[in-house]
């Protein structure tokens, strides 16, 4: 009971030799804020995690929507109706062959 009321009364932070107490305390607490800033610090770093990965899922379905219309701009069908809107058509003689011959 002695020693509960002494805790109580926080004797052992003011005897003469509590400076050993007060040296563990302050070690308990920077390690407690070391480790309070660890757990801030992790989870700054899964927020940006996932709001990365969001981002390169957005730039994928991008990429992905782009190449497709590529690939319709690409086709032959649709670069000849382009052009005809400027007057130009499809060749309707293939091209001639040039032989070159050395003498």
């Amino acid at each position: 009971m002695k020693n509960l009321k002494s805790f109580l009364n926080i004797d052992f932070l003011i005897k003469e030799n509590s400076l050993k107490n007060w040296k563990m305390i302050l070690f308990i607490s920077m390690l407690a804020i070391i480790m309070i800033s660890s757990g801030h610090s992790a989870d700054k770093k899964i927020f940006k995690i996932s709001s990365l990965n969001f981002n390169i899922k957005s730039l994928k379905s991008d990429f992905i929507q782009l190449k497709e219309e590529l690939l319709i701009l690409k086709k032959e069908s649709s670069v000849t109706q382009k052009l005809l809107s400027r007057g130009l058509g499809p060749a309707s003689q293939p091209p001639l062959k040039i032989i070159i011959t050395d003498g």
